[in-house]
């Protein structure tokens, strides 16, 4: 098997490229997660689709092949929230671990991913570390109220070798995006609620239309440097898809909040744990754009269920 003839479809430069079709991509991201390519092809791959761009078609066929390849798990006592978190903090502390916990404090059962993809951030996974909330080695049922977190590789080794490609190239590749998206209970046919956040508004567009043909439920925004959480010192616009049907919920608010939360000094895990903890404790309030998220997400939540309950009556 090659992907080869492929290559030769998205290879030839920005203007010369063609797209592929949904089963096309779908065959060619196998090949890629099964570990069926050279590294010489693979690099080439990445660069092509970084000068190419990806379509929502084709988007939608590299996730098919994700789902096909995720553990097979039986059906969730409730629909999880799945939290993408590979950013990490720049220069804002890392609240991705803080509204996971608030979900998890509704009921909610909440699983957290991701892996490093730069050595200098801080991440998720090391503050929930800090927090006493050690990583599982596999992915597993989850509780309602229950936060399970886990790293890339305990969904498909592939996957995170994928996104190990970064490292060498130095570019991003649609693994990065592939993860923003995935359901990691796809290949079982359960319904999750993702929360997919961009950094561009380009790619809001481009989330949506491959979340749309997918047909799945998702909370889209513009979070905080990548991370699926509000900036904590405004309110983003965000956008509801249930089941491939897009709602707008609210519009982006110019500006700061007239009230900004009083945020740790300093991104590093330690303050950023210690603010969690003072959130969580009610020493110091929720920020208001995290708690509007968290409020968005419960009433999505509660929709999804019901329309799944209403989905299973004969």
């Amino acid at each position: 098997m090659s992907i080869q003839h492929y290559l030769k479809e998205i290879g030839r430069g920005k203007d010369g490229a063609r797209a592929l079709r949904r089963d096309q991509a779908a065959d060619l991201m196998g090949q890629l997660l099964d570990g069926q390519v050279d590294d010489l092809a693979t690099g080439a791959f990445c660069v092509a689709m970084r000068i190419k761009g990806e379509t929502p078609e084709e988007m939608a066929g590299f996730l098919d092949a994700i789902h096909q390849r995720l553990p097979a798990l039986a059906a969730p006592q409730q629909p999880w929230i799945v939290l993408p978190s590979y950013n990490g903090a720049r220069k804002l502390p890392v609240l991705t671990p803080l509204l996971a916990l608030l979900l998890a404090r509704e009921g909610l059962p909440v699983l957290l991913h991701g892996s490093t993809t730069e050595s200098s951030r801080t991440t998720s996974a090391q503050v929930l570390l800090a927090l006493g909330h050690a990583p599982a080695t596999a992915l597993t049922d989850i509780a309602p109220g229950q936060l399970l977190h886990c790293a890339t590789s305990a969904l498909h080794t592939g996957l995170q070798r994928l996104l190990n490609a970064r490292a060498a190239i130095g570019l991003r590749n649609p693994s990065h995006s592939l993860v923003k998206l995935l359901n990691p209970l796809g290949r079982s046919g359960h319904d999750t609620l993702v929360v997919g956040s961009y950094t561009h508004p380009e790619y809001a567009t481009s989330m949506a239309a491959t979340q749309a043909l997918v047909g799945a439920t998702a909370l889209l925004l513009r979070g905080t440097e990548g991370e699926p959480v509000a900036d904590p010192r405004r309110h983003p616009a965000m956008t509801a898809v249930l089941r491939g049907q897009l709602q707008p919920l609210q519009e982006n608010q110019r500006g700061t909040l007239t009230d900004l939360p009083a945020l740790p000094p300093s991104h590093d895990v330690e303050s950023t744990a210690r603010y969690i903890e003072n959130v969580l404790a009610e020493r110091q309030p929720v920020p208001a754009p995290i708690a509007q998220q968290v409020q968005y997400l419960t009433a999505l939540h509660r929709q999804l269920r019901s329309t799944a309950a209403q989905g299973a009556t004969p």
